[in-house]
C-alpha cells in the first residue's frame, strides 16, 4: 500500500520555490523558509503569486509530485504533472466503458450511493451530537427522504434519472445545512449553496476545500493510472476532470462538509477572517486560509475503518484506495465498484 503523503500548501505571496539536491525548498524574500525532501510530499498546491524554479517542475515530475497552481482565492488555474502511470491498457478499458451508457450508468449509482449515504450520516451524527441544539423535526424529515433515495438507486436507472436523483437529494441536504451551525450564527448562515464566486462564508469555506479536495482525488486517479478527465456521472467536457468529479461526490460530505462545520462550530475561524468585495463575491482572509489548510492536513492524519478492506486506514489516503478499487473493478479484477460509505 502506498504511504500516506502530505501536499505542500504554499500560501505566502511572493514565495519561490527550488530544488536543492533531493529537497523541495520555499524562500521568501531570499531567505529560505522551508526545506522538505522529495519522498516525503505527494503533492504540491500554490496560491497566488508564487513562482517555481523548472528544475523543481521537472524534478517533482519525475518523482511523481503533482503540482497544482490557484488563484489566491483558490480559483483553480493550471496543473503540471508528469508521465501517466499505470497501464495504458487501463485506460483505453477506461474509455470503452465511458462510452457504455450501461456501464456508466452503474458506475454512477455506486458514486451517488455513497454520496447520499454520507449526506445522510452528516446530518444523522449532527442529530445524536446536537439534537437540543437544531430543529430535530427538520434534520429527521431530510434523513428519511434521502434513504427513500438511497432505495431509488438500487433500482436499474438510466444516467439522467440518477443525475436527477442527485439534484434532488443535494437539494434536500443543503435545505437543512444551516441547522448543522450551531455556533456564530451571526456570521455563518447557510441559505443555499453558491459559486464562482461564493456569496457567504459558508459558500467560500464549502468552495475552498472542494478545491483542495479535487487536488488530492485528481492526483490519486493519476497515480493508479486512470485519466481525470473521462468520467461516467459527470460527462465530458472540454477542461473538466469529470472522473475527479465522480469521485469527489463519496467525499464531500464526509471531509469537506463535516471540515467546514468544525471550524465553524469550534470557533476556529470567524466572521473577521473573510472579506466582502464590491460584487458581493466572499473571500477569506490569509490567516484563514492558512488555519483551513492546517486543519485540512489534520483531518487527513485521522485514521478510519474502510468498510470494504475492513482495515484502518487515515482518511488521506481513502483517495488513493477508492481510485485503486475502481481500476480494479475496470480491470475486471472486482464484480463491481464498492463506493466509500462512511459508518
Amino acid at each position: 500500500m502506498k504511504k500516506h503523503l502530505n501536499t505542500l500548501f504554499v500560501t505566502t505571496q511572493g514565495a519561490y520555490l527550488a530544488k536543492e539536491g533531493e529537497t523541495i525548498v520555499v524562500r521568501v524574500d531570499r531567505e529560505v523558509r522551508l526545506r522538505l525532501p522529495v519522498h516525503t510530499i505527494g503533492g504540491i498546491v500554490c496560491f497566488g503569486n508564487v513562482s517555481c524554479s523548472p528544475f523543481l517542475m521537472g524534478f517533482c515530475a519525475q518523482n511523481g509530485v503533482g503540482m497544482s497552481f490557484l488563484s489566491e482565492y483558490g480559483r483553480f488555474l493550471a496543473r503540471v504533472q508528469g508521465p501517466v502511470s499505470g497501464n495504458v491498457l487501463l485506460r483505453r478499458e477506461q474509455y470503452r466503458r465511458a462510452d457504455d451508457p450501461k456501464f456508466s450508468a452503474d458506475v454512477a449509482k455506486e458514486i451517488l450511493t455513497g454520496k447520499i449515504a454520507n449526506s445522510r450520516t452528516v446530518l444523522q451524527r449532527a442529530l445524536r451530537d446536537h439534537g437540543d441544539k437544531i430543529a430535530t423535526d427538520d434534520v429527521g424529515i431530510a434523513v428519511k427522504r434521502l434513504s427513500n433515495y438511497l432505495e431509488t438507486l438500487n433500482q436499474n436507472q438510466s444516467l439522467d434519472v440518477l443525475r436527477g436523483c442527485e439534484g434532488d437529494a443535494a437539494h434536500i441536504y443543503f435545505n437543512v445545512f444551516d441547522h448543522l451551525i450551531v455556533a456564530q450564527k451571526d456570521n455563518f448562515s447557510f441559505e443555499e449553496r453558491n459559486r464562482r464566486p461564493p456569496l457567504d462564508n459558508v459558500n467560500a469555506l464549502l468552495s475552498f476545500i472542494y478545491t483542495i479536495l479535487m487536488h488530492d482525488v485528481r492526483s490519486a486517479l493519476e497515480s493508479v493510472g486512470l485519466d481525470p478527465a473521462v468520467g461516467f456521472l459527470h460527462r465530458d467536457r472540454s477542461g473538466r476532470p469529470g472522473l475527479a468529479l465522480d469521485m469527489m461526490e463519496e467525499f464531500r460530505p464526509f471531509i469537506a462538509d463535516r471540515l467546514a462545520l468544525s471550524l465553524i462550530n469550534l470557533k476556529q475561524v470567524q466572521g473577521k477572517g473573510f472579506d466582502k468585495t464590491e460584487s458581493g463575491a466572499v473571500m477569506m482572509k490569509d490567516d484563514t486560509r492558512k488555519t483551513l489548510l492546517v486543519a485540512y492536513q489534520e483531518r487527513k492524519q485521522e485514521e478510519i475503518m474502510h468498510p470494504f478492506l475492513d482495515e484502518k486506514v487515515s482518511i488521506g489516503m481513502l483517495f488513493h484506495i477508492q481510485a485503486l478499487l475502481l481500476a480494479r473493478y475496470l480491470r475486471g479484477d472486482l464484480d463491481g465498484y464498492p463506493p466509500f460509505i462512511w459508518k
